[in-house]
């Protein structure tokens, strides 16, 4: 009997008898359309050990990112047809009911795959010390970002921007409409900031330094950039000498919580409040407060999750893992309210969501397309790992398991002046 004959029954009990998807065994055996858009390729048995001790996406992504099992052909068209079956209206989660158990005992034993459980990828990342830290977060950020900028160049584009793009329309999605998309977002942020020549601006969490860039060059703001990653420092301020900002933008590596050189006339804060982490909120938002002067603007940029109790850590979450170690989602309502707590009028919510999803596949594509590249330029555990979290993601934005907000508050001014103009410019 083959590989496949033995673990038909296992995917016929897991995801029903139409499989959007073909099944590649060790033994050259298949099963599912030969037509489907992606095949999964289980390179061998420890493929099958891996999935029989962690049964969830922490198992798959094990497996993947250590090459045991292969994805060939379109990933996002895959994981589409997937979270279709699994359920067309909530998205992915199987539940493992008792033929599903009964098959996978069944499987287990006519393959011979019984073992002790195989040892993570050494990607997974191992953190140690108090959650959120100061220590910790610098960790948990080096495990990001510190993975060589050759392969966020590839992965990221000519911007260099790691955070939701601002798209005029939903089209082209080449490299040019990516940077396009990106320097959208930065002016649009600098905007809503009402940037003036010669502001002092803080940029917390600047990455590689793509808003202070535009903050400078085109709006003649004086920017202080901060980060936890040495790589996105040091591109950065060789970014502002060779663009001829130097003189007005500083990158330093620092966190956030020891600035203290203000006051800033505004503050942007792009993709960072998700490492923050809930119980560190409002501490987060009373001391970007503190270093902003009368009337000084702030502009927070955040992924949210939907509305509800706050969910525990995971011990099976591919995210927390391999991508963003300890990062932490907050509903909307969540951050306005803790703004505004610490005496913040919030003045503007914008969501971008589909904007997101449009700019994850845009990047997918870049990594799809410079595959052997960024294999090079990094491993390729590491480029399954953003092949697989980069298409996830995209589909949990189009479905609104997730969503992303600009926030823009002020803190007042004597009698409640705001500085802020009396129309809507954007």
């Amino acid at each position: 009997m083959t590989v496949a004959e033995v673990v038909q029954p296992l995917v016929s009990a897991t995801l029903g008898d139409q499989v959007p998807i073909r099944l590649r065994c060790w033994d050259g055996s298949e099963v599912g359309p030969s037509d489907a858009v992606v095949a999964f390729h289980f390179v061998n048995r420890r493929a099958l050990r891996r999935l029989l001790w962690a049964p969830n996406e922490l198992g798959f992504a094990r497996a993947y990112v250590s090459g045991d099992i292969e994805v060939e052909g379109d990933l996002w068209a895959g994981l589409e047809a997937l979270e279709q079956v699994a359920d067309p209206d909530e998205g992915p989660g199987v539940s493992v009911d008792r033929a599903t158990k009964k098959a996978l005992v069944r499987a287990v034993l006519r393959l011979g795959i019984l073992g002790l459980p195989p040892a993570p990828p050494a990607e997974e990342a191992r953190l140690s010390g108090r959650r959120h830290s100061r220590t910790r977060d610098a960790d948990a950020i080096a495990h990001h970002y510190d993975v060589g900028n050759d392969f966020y160049r590839i992965l990221l584009g000519e911007s260099m921007t790691y955070s939701c793009a601002y798209w005029s329309q939903d089209g082209e999605l080449g490299e040019a409409a990516l940077a396009a998309a990106q320097f959208g977002k930065c002016d649009l942020v600098a905007r809503k900031l009402a940037l003036a020549p010669g502001e002092r601006v803080l940029d917390v969490g600047c990455g590689w330094g793509t808003f202070a860039l535009h903050a400078a060059r085109t709006y003649g703001a004086r920017v202080v950039g901060v980060t936890l990653s040495r790589e996105q420092a040091t591109y950065a301020q060789q970014r502002m000498e060779r663009e001829g900002v130097g003189h007005l933008v500083e990158i330093r590596v620092q966190d956030y919580r020891d600035v203290t050189d203000g006051p800033f006339d505004a503050i942007a804060s792009i993709g960072m409040a998700e490492h923050v982490g809930a119980d560190e909120l409002a501490d987060y938002a009373g001391h970007l407060f503190r270093l902003l002067g009368n009337e000084g603007r702030l502009l927070n940029h955040a992924i949210a999750r939907r509305p509800g109790p706050r969910p525990g850590f995971s011990a099976t979450s591919f995210i927390d893992r391999y991508v963003f170690p300890d990062g932490e989602l907050q509903p909307v309502s969540t951050m306005t309210d803790t703004l505004e707590g610490v005496g913040f009028e919030v003045r503007d919510v914008q969501a971008l969501r589909e904007h997101y999803t449009l700019t994850l596949r845009a990047w997918l594509a870049n990594l799809e397309r410079g595959w052997a590249d960024a294999v090079a330029a990094s491993s390729a555990a590491r480029a399954r790992i953003w092949r697989l979290y980069i298409a996830g993601s995209a589909l949990a934005f189009r479905a609104n398991r997730i969503g992303v907000n600009q926030v823009l508050a002020v803190r007042p001014g004597p009698r409640g002046r705001s500085g802020l103009p009396l129309a809507r410019s954007v």
